[in-house]
C-alpha cells in the first residue's frame, strides 16, 4: 500500500496543477489536424481529456470564403494518443501562479 520515494507528493502536485485548469478555456490539437475548443471538465491515468461545449475546428482543404470549417458536438472524449497539442486558457496572474521555481 505504502510507496517509495516521492511518488505521492509528485502526484499530489500534479493534482492540484490540474484542477488549477478545470473549467478554463482548452483548445486541444489531434493527429489528423483537426482542433477541438472548449471548458476541460477532467483527465484520467491514461491521460484522456473530457471536454465540456466542444466546438471542432477542420481545414476546409477547398476555396472557400473561410478556410477553417466548425461544428458545436458537446461533452466529448479527446484520446491521449490522438492528443498533439494542448493550450490553456489563463489569465498572466494565472500563468505566473503556475510556474514553481524548484531549489
Amino acid at each position: 500500500m505504502g510507496s517509495s520515494g516521492g511518488s505521492d507528493t509528485d502526484g499530489s502536485e500534479v493534482a492540484s496543477q490540474v484542477r488549477k485548469m478545470l473549467f478554463h478555456r482548452m483548445l486541444v490539437g489531434i493527429q489528423d489536424g483537426r482542433f477541438f475548443l472548449g471548458t476541460f471538465h477532467c483527465i484520467d491515468k491514461q491521460g484522456n481529456i473530457i471536454l465540456q461545449d466542444a466546438v471542432e475546428y477542420r481545414s476546409t482543404r477547398r476555396s472557400s470564403p473561410s478556410p477553417m470549417e466548425q461544428r458545436g458536438l458537446g461533452l466529448i472524449l479527446i484520446p491521449s494518443s490522438c492528443r498533439i497539442s494542448c493550450h490553456v486558457d489563463f489569465s498572466i496572474d494565472e500563468q505566473m501562479s503556475l510556474l514553481k521555481i524548484k531549489q
